[in-house]
Formats: C-alpha cells, structure tokens, sequence
C-alpha cells in the first residue's frame, strides 16, 4: 500500500516570508542575514497551515548568486535564519538568471514539481502563495493554485490570473483555510 500524497502551499520568500530591502532605490533580497525581516504575521501564518496539515516550502529564484552580489554563505545563513523562525520543511533555491535556460527558474516549475516528485505532494491540491507574476506562472505552471500577494515589486501582472489576489500572508493563509481549502471543483457544465 503506497503512501498518500501530501498537500503543500510553496512560498516566494523575499516580499512573502520576508521584507524585501531596497538596493539603489530597487526592491531586492537581503544579501546579509541582519538584513531579514519577516513580514508581519508570517510566524502564525505558516504555523496555523503547517497546524492543518500543510508541507511549507520555500521556492525562490536568487540570482543575485550568478550576478556575484549575494555570496553562498550569506545566503546559507539567510536561509537558516528564515527556517529558524518559521516552520518551513524546505528551503529550494534556484541560483541562476533568465539567460541560463534552466527549469527551475520560476516562472518554470522546476522547484515545485520537483519538491512534489521526491515528497510525494499532490500539486493539484497545493498552493503556490508569491508576489510576483513569475511566482504565480510557476504555480499555475505545476498545477498549484495559485495566490498573489501584494507588492513593492512593480513589474507586470501574471499572464496566467492568480486563483486569489490579496494583501498580506495573513490573508493568503485565511483563503487556504476557509473558502480555498476545498480541491478545485469541475464545474457542473464541464
């Protein structure tokens, strides 16, 4: 008898776990660990999924590694950092830029549907929660619903609408556990 696949909702970090810090004027990663700030409710909202039953994941794209402006060590203590404040089961970088063609740059799938390969996540019954188009694309891309959080970021929408837009983690967390728990329903007409 195989085991039952679990359910996940994967996070951006900078911006959903975490404070984005501003380099030059730009919304960016902390690049040293006395850099992060959780955002507001980001504690309580992970531990209320992870209470329900959630695999937390963080899926995010640093390629400030490639650019040499955040070096390996920063980002292994900025990571440790978040996972001792946070409940997460796993923290997947993808270190490359767009020009490197690799899938687990979001908005490719890669980190997900790799995550969900080695845990056994059912993905159509887990969320993808960022603040970002690439975020959300990524989601949708693996067959996550998807959640859009508000952002200092200001780059275009998602090409592929988020299931949920809304303001905070906080918020993010509530929709998964109330109205957006449920599995998506096949409509009556379909």
């Amino acid at each position: 008898m195989g085991v039952a696949p679990l359910k996940a909702v994967f996070f951006d970090r900078d911006g959903v776990l975490n404070r984005v810090v501003f380099h030059d004027g730009n919304p960016g990663s902390p690049r040293l660990p006395e850099e992060l700030r959780l955002t507001d409710g980001a504690a309580e909202a992970l531990a209320r999924l992870k209470d329900a039953g959630f695999m937390l994941i963080c899926a995010t794209n640093q390629p400030e590694l490639a650019r040499g402006t955040l070096r390996p060590e920063a980002l292994e203590a900025i990571n440790a950092e978040l996972q001792r404040h946070l409940p997460l089961d796993e923290i997947l970088v993808c270190p490359h830029e767009d020009a490197a063609g690799c899938e687990c740059r979001k908005p490719k799938p890669g980190l997900l549907t790799e995550a969900a390969r080695r845990r056994q996540i059912d993905l159509a019954a887990s969320w993808m929660v960022g603040d970002r188009w690439r975020d959300v694309e990524a989601g949708a891309n693996a067959g996550c619903r998807t959640i859009m959080v508000e952002s200092e970021h200001h780059d275009r929408p998602p090409s592929i609408p988020p299931d949920r837009q809304v303001s905070s983690l906080k918020e993010a967390a509530e929709w998964i556990l109330t109205a957006g728990a449920a599995p998506a329903q096949a409509s009556v007409l379909d």
